[in-house]
């Protein structure tokens, strides 16, 4: 991807100033435009590198790509996500943005592991990170598949969960491999 001359630049003296030097931006709305540049791309670097376990090399292009692209809802959606981060991988810290501002303290997850889940509670399958794909499929053709509501019922001697009329067991393995966005 081809980046704007502009952006490129804006970037380049947020960096400066980083380092310590002494940046002045010509106006405000390039200084915030350089900010929104640099939170974007350490966002989206955490959530390859950390997230998705990404090499650095690779959550680094394609930060890059991606930082350009993105709009100001998205980048607040992705930074709760991520529990607000103060820094990047490479240790820079990440510019706050609206959303960083009206957090509390306490910051519950979006996406939790089933097994964590307290019993008795829903939540909607949003991925599964299974050990292997045939157990992908055996999950499937029981209907537990991202965006099937589940029901956390016992955790001990085995994980019991509900999807839809159907109560299944499975082993505690499996119920940690299945994350849910509660309800």
């Amino acid at each position: 991807m081809i980046h704007p001359p502009a952006d490129e630049a804006l970037e380049r003296l947020w960096y400066q100033r980083e380092k310590g030097r002494d940046v002045r931006f010509e106006t405000t709305e390039d200084e915030e435009r350089a900010r929104g540049i640099v939170r974007r791309h350490r966002l989206a670097e955490i959530l390859f590198a950390q997230v998705l376990e990404v090499d650095l090399k690779d959550a680094e292009q394609s930060a890059c790509e991606l930082e350009h692209t993105l709009t100001e809802r998205v980048v607040d959606s992705v930074c709760t996500f991520l529990g607000h981060p103060p820094a990047c991988p490479h240790g820079k810290p990440v510019p706050q943005g609206s959303c960083c501002k009206v957090y509390s303290r306490k910051v519950d997850p979006l996406v939790t592991r089933l097994v964590d889940l307290p019993i008795g509670s829903s939540g909607t399958i949003v991925f599964i990170a299974p050990k292997s794909m045939s157990r992908m499929s055996r999950l499937a053709a029981f209907g537990l598949v991202p965006g099937s509501e589940v029901r956390l019922l016992e955790r001990k001697p085995s994980v019991v969960l509900s999807c839809g009329q159907t109560s299944i067991a499975v082993e505690d393995e499996i119920g940690s491999e299945i994350y849910v966005r509660p309800q």
